[in-house]
């Protein structure tokens, strides 16, 4: 019984502590940048390409 209430608080726990390591900030990456853009490494965004 010991065992099986570990395991269940364990895994109650889980999402709880996984979400703590987050920042909860979405950093944006190439892969989200529109048609037309670029990711820029400096400035951490999507600049829009000309010429």
């Amino acid at each position: 019984m010991t065992k099986l209430t570990l395991a269940t608080l364990a895994l109650i726990a889980a999402p709880a502590l996984a979400m703590a390591d987050c920042p909860m900030k979405h950093q944006t990456t190439a892969s989200a940048c529109g048609d037309g853009q670029v990711y820029d490494a400096a400035t951490k965004a999507c600049t829009t390409v000309t010429g």
